[in-house]
């Protein structure tokens, strides 16, 4: 997760190597990915769910560790999007492999804790990117061998990670399924499940898809908007953003958990989609305040705000989507929704670098915001819709 940090905050740099406008950086933000992954995420989901999960966790940290090597040594624009696109890829096969494995190797009243657990060692990673980012440009620029660009040796030295990864990997265990009699029904195709379920899915992907919109927006151009608007430099943005993604995305997790158990002895598993919704308005009045602030040590403080509000809100999504799929079609269920994230992710910092070019002239913190309140007000109506739809059948849920 880190390699998406140090991209981040290397943005000024990629766009002075390859010249390229404020759209195409919100391009390369939100679809790499989206190319490769929509061709492969599924397949290799549904290979999973019949196969060996393990060996195909390894064969993807082999494949995201060349794709950042690629993405280092890219002569042109179109290969670096390439490379980054094909390590996206990595990412979103993944983490719903890793997703399907939780509900095996934890209980159900583990289940939700472990859930946070994972979701808080996916933000150490991606915070270290931010964190890590100067000095990794910093020892680019020192240790140069091959006489390229900073940012790109950062990228180099950061694929040294894999190896350790591979190890880990390989130690790692590849639990059997554990499958109730539920996880069973008539008909276990995935087509008969989505209409089956079509309201609560339509419901579901609409808050947590337009919450990634928002999420993305921030997290993808918001270190370039606060470089260029208090002329800081990039490594006081990636130390300090390293710190704001930590902290909330680790933050939250306790205080999501918290809320969950309070609040689902009252509702059941309609408590998840209220925890988003409450959240989603929460972040709203915050997302506001980084286009008004003076200073940046203030703009900082209001990314916080934003991102713990968010993150709090996007906690609790891995289970929900557990409460919703069948352990028969776990792995392809989440290999669908990283893809429908990656689509909402890539409109966020898509729509927010064409709104800085063609409307804000380069302003990008307001494009951000433009981008980011109508998409969480969306997003707080799909899931107070989806809460007052759950709130039926929490009693069973209870009891149960």
């Amino acid at each position: 997760m880190s390699d998406m940090g140090l991209q981040a905050i290397s943005l000024s740099a990629i766009q002075k190597t390859f010249g390229v406008s404020d759209a195409t950086l919100g391009a390369l933000q939100g679809l790499a990915g989206v190319l490769v992954g929509s061709a492969l995420a599924v397949p290799l989901a549904r290979f999973a769910d019949r196969f060996s999960r393990k060996r195909v966790l390894l064969c993807l940290i082999l494949a995201s560790t060349a794709m950042m090597v690629l993405s280092a040594l890219a002569p042109n624009f179109p290969l670096f999007f390439i490379g980054r696109s094909a390590a996206g890829i990595t990412e979103f096969a993944m983490v719903p492999l890793v997703y399907s494995m939780i509900p095996d190797l934890a209980p159900e009243r583990h289940r939700v804790p472990a859930n946070l657990a994972f979701a808080a060692l996916m933000a150490a990673g991606a915070s270290g990117g931010f964190y890590f980012g100067g000095a990794l440009l910093s020892a680019g620029a020192a240790l140069n061998p091959l006489g390229i660009e900073p940012w790109r040796n950062a990228f180099l030295l950061l694929s040294l990670a894999g190896a350790p990864l591979l190890l880990l990997g390989a130690l790692a265990a590849d639990p059997p399924r554990r499958m109730a009699a539920s996880d069973f029904p008539p008909d276990t195709s995935l087509r008969s499940f989505l209409r089956q379920r079509r309201r609560a899915v339509a419901f579901f992907v609409g808050a947590a898809g337009c919450l990634v919109v928002a999420v993305q927006a921030f997290n993808q151009l918001i270190s370039l908007a606060l470089e260029r608007k208090f002329e800081a430099a990039p490594g006081q943005i990636g130390h300090a953003m390293g710190i704001i993604v930590l902290t909330t995305t680790v933050g939250c997790l306790p205080v999501a958990g918290l809320l969950d158990r309070v609040l689902a002895r009252r509702v059941g598993r309609a408590a998840r989609p209220l925890i988003m919704g409450v959240c989603a308005l929460a972040a709203a009045p915050a997302a506001l305040l980084p286009a008004t602030v003076g200073t940046l040590n203030h703009a900082f403080l209001a990314v916080g705000a934003t991102l713990f509000a968010t993150s709090t809100a996007n906690a609790l999504v891995p289970t929900m989507l557990q409460d919703l799929a069948p352990a028969t079609l776990r792995a392809r269920s989440f290999a669908i929704w990283s893809f429908v994230v990656s689509v909402f992710g890539a409109s966020g910092p898509l729509l927010a670098g064409t709104l800085s070019d063609r409307v804000f002239d380069g302003r990008l913190t307001d494009a951000i915001i433009c981008t980011a309140i109508p998409a969480l007000m969306i997003s707080a109506y799909c899931a107070l819709r989806s809460y007052s739809q759950g709130q039926s059948t929490a009693p069973t849920q209870c009891r149960a």
